[in-house]
């Protein structure tokens, strides 16, 4: 059977081959879906809960994208940085991502040091 799909206003012709025969019985497989309904929605990015209760103000910190090994501490305490300095390297997927401050200010505490296994949106960096 052929079919044309169109995605992003480009339009595709398709063979498409029935792996198990139908039956009459059988249920129908999906539903008429209009192309207006075919959005996904953004994902929200994981924020994991403050350690132990302690408030966290959200606009001064620095939370990981994503789980990984931290493989190098860039910035250090008391330092000045703009917004999109590196912060840190992390390893995730045998891949290098730099971690970068999200604000520009001075940093106050680093959550994490080199080798430590760092989940996502845990917080690795506080800023003043």
């Amino acid at each position: 059977m052929k079919l044309k799909i169109t995605i992003d206003q480009k339009t595709y012709e398709v063979d498409v081959e029935a792996a198990e025969p139908e039956t009459a019985a059988a249920p129908p497989r999906g539903y008429p879906v209009e192309p207006a309904q075919v959005r996904l929605p953004a994902a929200a990015p994981p924020v994991a809960p403050p350690a132990e209760g302690a408030p966290v103000n959200e606009g001064k910190v620095c939370r990981s994208p994503v789980s990984g090994i931290v493989v190098r501490v860039v910035a250090q305490p008391g330092q000045s940085l703009q917004a999109g300095d590196i912060l840190l390297v992390l390893e995730a997927m045998k891949m290098e991502t730099n971690i970068t401050a999200p604000i520009a200010g001075k940093v106050k505490d680093i959550k994490v040091k080199q080798g430590d296994s760092l989940q996502s949106g845990q917080v690795a960096v506080e800023f003043e």
